[in-house]
């Protein structure tokens, strides 16, 4: 019999959002592209794998679907307040990506101070960094520990 894998919010929120085409339609949807053919287009998705892809964001709670039209009847995708939080993430692998894997940065975000956006993880209560050498992980998952599973 297979062990089970650990309990995770990363695994849970890759099972939803971890395919490459959730993500984009996420990236099109923040940056103000509501309508499928367009959402199509930019994407690249196939129409079918887009449909199943929008279907499962709505059903999660991350996208809504709002008519636009009566006559024909046409929708567009608006992110809720469960999709605008994954916002960081998008930013977050965007700076990676632009660090890692392209010389010219092809889209620039910036911010309302009037520079360009540089994302930064920070601590909320002290606002320290909150980067791998001043993070300890405290497993709340019964029978596991940071090591894997608590062995009998």
């Amino acid at each position: 019999m297979k062990a089970a894998p650990r309990p995770c919010s990363i695994a849970d929120t890759l099972a939803l959002v971890g395919e490459k085409y959730s993500l984009l339609v996420l990236r099109e949807v923040l940056l103000g592209v509501h309508r499928f053919d367009r959402i199509a287009r930019n994407t690249g998705a196939p129409r079918d794998i887009l449909t199943a892809r929008l279907r499962r964001l709505v059903e999660a709670g991350v996208l809504e679907k709002v008519p636009y039209s009566e006559r024909p009847q046409r929708y567009e995708y608006r992110a809720t307040a469960a999709g605008e939080e994954l916002q960081p993430v998008l930013i977050a692998l965007q700076a990676w990506g632009d660090r890692h894997l392209n010389e010219v940065p092809p889209v620039v975000l910036h911010h309302s101070c009037g520079a360009d956006l540089r994302p930064k993880v920070v601590c909320t209560a002290c606002g320290g960094d909150a980067d791998r050498p001043s993070l300890t992980a405290r497993v709340n998952a019964p029978g596991w520990t940071t090591a894997g599973p608590v062995t009998d």
